[in-house]
C-alpha cells in the first residue's frame, strides 16, 4: 500500500519515443546555434542561412530572422536524424557509432546535398577552417545524438529487465 503511495507522487517517465524526439530537437538547434557562432567567429563560411535558400524568396533570411528560423529549422531536420539513429544503430554501444553518424551526415551534406544548397560552395572550393570546423561539429553532433539515444536505449533495457524478475 505504502509502495503504491509513493510511486503515484512520482511523475512518470517519458516514453522513448519522445526522448527521442526531445533529443533531436534540441541537439540541432544546440549544434545550429554553435555552428553560427563559429560562422560570426569565422571559423566557418558557411551560414545556418543556407538551408532557406532553396525555399524562401527575399532578403530577409540573410538577416538575425533568417538565422533564428534556420536554427528551428536545424531542429526540426535533425529529429529525422535521431528517429534515423533510433532505427538503425540504437542497439551499439559506445560513442564511435555516434563519431560514424556525424562522418556520415558529413559526407551526406557536404558531396550529395551540396547541389542543393545554392550559398553553399562546392567542397573542393571551401578552405580548410571551414572543412575542418564542419567536420568537428557533425562529429560532435553525432556523438551526442548518438551517446543520447544509446544511454537511454541501455537503461531502458536494465528497467525492463528489473521489472520481469
Amino acid at each position: 500500500m505504502v509502495n503504491e503511495q509513493e510511486s503515484v507522487n512520482y511523475p512518470k517517465p517519458m516514453s522513448f519515443w519522445a526522448m527521442v524526439f526531445w533529443t533531436g530537437l534540441f541537439g540541432g538547434i544546440f549544434w545550429g546555434t554553435i555552428g553560427f557562432f563559429a560562422y560570426y567567429f569565422n571559423f566557418t563560411e558557411i551560414r545556418p542561412n543556407v538551408i532557406l535558400e532553396l525555399w524562401v524568396l527575399g532578403d530577409w533570411k540573410h538577416g538575425w530572422l533568417g538565422t533564428v528560423i534556420s536554427i528551428i529549422l536545424l531542429g526540426v531536420f535533425s529529429v529525422f536524424a535521431a528517429f534515423i539513429y533510433y532505427a538503425v544503430l540504437k542497439k551499439f554501444k559506445g560513442f564511435w557509432f555516434g563519431i560514424g553518424y556525424g562522418i556520415v551526415l558529413f559526407l551526406l551534406v557536404f558531396f550529395i546535398l551540396n547541389p542543393l544548397f545554392p550559398g553553399m560552395k562546392p567542397f573542393n572550393d571551401l578552405n580548410m577552417d571551414t572543412i575542418i570546423t564542419s567536420f568537428c561539429l557533425y562529429i560532435l553532433y553525432g556523438i551526442f545524438i548518438g551517446y543520447s539515444i544509446n544511454y537511454e536505449y541501455q537503461i531502458n533495457n536494465v528497467q525492463e529487465k528489473e521489472a520481469s524478475t
